[in-house]
């Protein structure tokens, strides 16, 4: 399994129009990755229930928008349906008959099967399960990718490229979603969490907020930064830091004995065994 970011595909990918159907956070982030990617955004066009907040997205990026969903999709080659799990049946109900029978529907929602999607489009339609995450909006993101039985390799490709413009991306079977989502999807959260609280650790050491904040992001960029390019296992640049009897080695009795790393374990394959 390789997680890859494809190269060279922002011109290939600016041509193709792309609707993003009930656009929230996690499209907006995906959308504004991919435009700052090379994505046209007059090729581009969003939709949402409320008009003011697809009026707010278009101003801001440039973007067709609007509230029709089927109208977005007439002359779409991709489709990103962003609403939430509940709500996907009825959208894809809409817009099945109005797609091109060359479009490739991208669901972004969770737990929601390609078999679910296809039952809901045309004969023969092509889709794909995409699980991303959040950095997505600064070029960081990662996105899971499942295509259903109709996707060709042409078509996978394609959605390949799309969010190759805003991250990284990995390919997996169906059944893997659920265990790679908790951890990319859910990750981010997880990660902001513990940032936040070494950041009220350094106010409690008597430092002004904003620069306990600079501190801490730039340590935790520099430690992420140096875990991906030298290759080394977490453990291993761990006690690189761990002196004996210092600090750190006292900071990670203090985790042990609270069970911290437990508690991340727990938290994180707690969603995945339901």
């Amino acid at each position: 399994m390789t997680i890859t970011r494809d190269q060279g595909v922002a011109t290939t990918t600016s041509t193709t129009a792309t609707a993003f159907i009930g656009i929230g956070n996690m499209g907006e982030a995906i959308m504004a990755g991919a435009l700052k990617g090379g994505l046209d955004p007059q090729r581009v066009h969003a939709t949402a229930r409320r008009r003011h907040h697809v009026e707010r997205i278009a101003t801001q990026y440039g973007v067709t928008g609007g509230t029709d969903n089927r109208e977005a999709v007439t002359t779409a080659e991709l489709v990103v349906v962003g609403v939430e799990p509940e709500q996907v049946a009825g959208v894809l109900d809409e817009i099945a008959d109005a797609l091109p029978s060359t479009a490739v529907v991208v669901s972004l929602a969770a737990r929601v099967t390609t078999q679910e999607l296809e039952a809901h489009l045309r004969q023969g339609s092509a889709v794909v399960r995409v699980m991303p995450n959040t950095p997505a909006q600064v070029g960081e993101g990662l996105a899971v990718l499942t295509p259903g039985l109709n996707c060709s390799e042409e078509q996978l490709q394609k959605v390949r490229d799309f969010f190759s413009l805003s991250g990284e991306v990995i390919v997996v079977p169906e059944e893997q979603q659920r265990a790679v989502g908790a951890l990319s999807g859910t990750g981010p959260a997880h990660f902001f969490y513990v940032v936040d609280a070494m950041i009220e650790a350094g106010v409690a050491m008597g430092l002004r907020r904003d620069m306990a904040r600079s501190v801490v992001v730039q340590t935790i960029v520099g430690a992420g930064a140096l875990l991906r390019e030298s290759g080394e296992h977490p453990v291993v640049l761990r006690e690189r830091v761990t002196s004996p009897g210092g600090n750190t080695v006292a900071a990670m009795g203090e985790l042990d004995e609270r069970a911290v790393r437990a508690a991340f374990v727990s938290a994180m394959t707690g969603r995945f065994r339901r």
